[in-house]
Formats: C-alpha cells, sequence, structure tokens
C-alpha cells in the first residue's frame, strides 16, 4: 500500500472511529486498532492509537466534564499505574496475530463474566481493578472497552454519565499506553509527524460532531447499539486471528 493511500486511510479511520466512539463511549478504538494493525508495525500502531484515541477521549471527556464521577477515576488511575510499573519491568510486546486474537475475544471474556462477581465501578475496589485489568489488556493489544464496558452496566449512571467517566479513565490508559510505547520499551515506532498531526486533528472534529447524536439517544438504544457493534467487531477481528494464525 502506497504512503499516499495509508495516510488517507488512517486520517479517514481517525474521523469516523472518534465519531463512533463519542456516540457509544467505545468500539471505535478497536476499530482504529484493527486498521492500524493491518498497515504498521505494533509499536507504531500502538503509538498512533494511543496519541489519537487520547485526542478524542480526552476532548469527549471536557466536553462531558460535569459529568465525571471524579472517585471513579481516582481508583482506575491507580490501578493503572500499578499494572504500568509490572510491564516496565517485564518489557512485553504481542505480535499482531495475538493482538487480533486479543481484540476478538474481549467483548466475549466481558459477557461470560460471572454475574456473581456484580462488576461495578461505583462499588468500593471495582474501579482500582477496572484500572488494573484494562490497562493491562491497553498495553497487550491497544483496547479494553468492552472490559471498561462491563464494569460499568449496573453502574446507576446517564448515559452522558457513563461516557463522560468512561473518557476520562481511557484518556489516562492511553497516556499510559504513549509513555510505554514511546519510551519505556526498546521497540522502534516509526511515527509520521504530519499523520499524527491530522489524526490527532481529525479525532477532535469525529467526537465534536457525536455530541449531538448522542444527546438525541436514549438510554436503552444507547445500550443496545453499543453491544451489538462491540460483538460484530469482536467476530471479525477473530477471524482476523485465525487467517494469521493459518497462514503462519
Amino acid at each position: 500500500m502506497s504512503p499516499t493511500l495509508v495516510f488517507v486511510l488512517l486520517s479517514a479511520s481517525a474521523l469516523i472511529t472518534s465519531f463512533i466512539s463519542g456516540i457509544l463511549g467505545m468500539a471505535g478504538g478497536m476499530i482504529l486498532m484493527g486498521v492500524l494493525l493491518a498497515v504498521e508495525s505494533v509499536p507504531t500502531a500502538m503509538l498512533l492509537h494511543g496519541t489519537t484515541q487520547l485526542a478524542s477521549n480526552g476532548w469527549r471527556a471536557w466536553l462531558w466534564r460535569s459529568h465525571i464521577d471524579r472517585r471513579v477515576f481516582a481508583g482506575y488511575a491507580l490501578g493503572s499505574l500499578v499494572i504500568l510499573g509490572v510491564y516496565t519491568l517485564i518489557q512485553f510486546i504481542v505480535s499482531k496475530p495475538v493482538a487480533y486474537l486479543i481484540l476478538g475475544l474481549t467483548p466475549f471474556i466481558a459477557t461470560a463474566l460471572p454475574e456473581s462477581w456484580h462488576l461495578n465501578v461505583e462499588r468500593r475496589g471495582h474501579p482500582f481493578v477496572c484500572g488494573a485489568i484494562c490497562t493491562a489488556l491497553q498495553l497487550a493489544s491497544g483496547v479494553s472497552g468492552p472490559i471498561l464496558d462491563s464494569f460499568f452496566v449496573r453502574a446507576k449512571m446517564s448515559r452522558q454519565q457513563v461516557v463522560a467517566t468512561k473518557a476520562s479513565t481511557q484518556s489516562f490508559g492511553h497516556l499510559l499506553k504513549i509513555i510505554y510505547f514511546g519510551a519505556i520499551v526498546p521497540a522502534s515506532a516509526d511515527i509520521d509527524p504530519w499523520l499524527m498531526g491530522v489524526m490527532i486533528a481529525l479525532a477532535f472534529v469525529g467526537t465534536t460532531l457525536s455530541k449531538s447524536v448522542l444527546e438525541k439517544m436514549t438510554d436503552a438504544d444507547f445500550r443496545k447499539w453499543t453491544r451489538w457493534t462491540v460483538w460484530s467487531i469482536g467476530v471479525f477481528y477473530l477471524a482476523s486471528a485465525g487467517w494469521m494464525f493459518w497462514r503462519a
């Protein structure tokens, strides 16, 4: 694929996926990670994904900042920092097929979690556990949305509170991902600064455009569309991982 085509593909992906994430609070990041892995190395894909999603989630968190649950964010951040310390010690990077496998499995693992666990970010200690699990997944496959969502399903929050609080936690996770792949692991990431700048700018645009759509949705439609979108993406990535392993 020519550099120009890659530039156009990734720029368009940044716009579209930030729009999707702005509406559903997730899913867009999963799609963007898959596109990046298809055309870039794992470290480069992680860095581009981290910077673009930090812009998208950070802007979304700012737009809905009055709805953020700060207690949940603090617990999540603490759990995330613990996992960053562990990854720093082991210097862990997965291969592309494994990254696709984790991307594909994550939605179904989230669905299969026992009801008896009663995951809920509003419960004491759960934000810390959520931050630890989600950051471990983000540093391995780039995303953690479906697992993060499982901690919010039982929360008595409005769709605005869900989107805002998830955006703040995801922003922190993507910041740690940038730090990990940009400064900690000894792996080379070839980043085009122009591409990164355009993707960040379009992430702001997509997130801003999504705000009016989210305001018109009902809470029921919000949860339904989130679930079916993520499951569909998971099936596609599992098929992609199977194809890559078969070819290898």
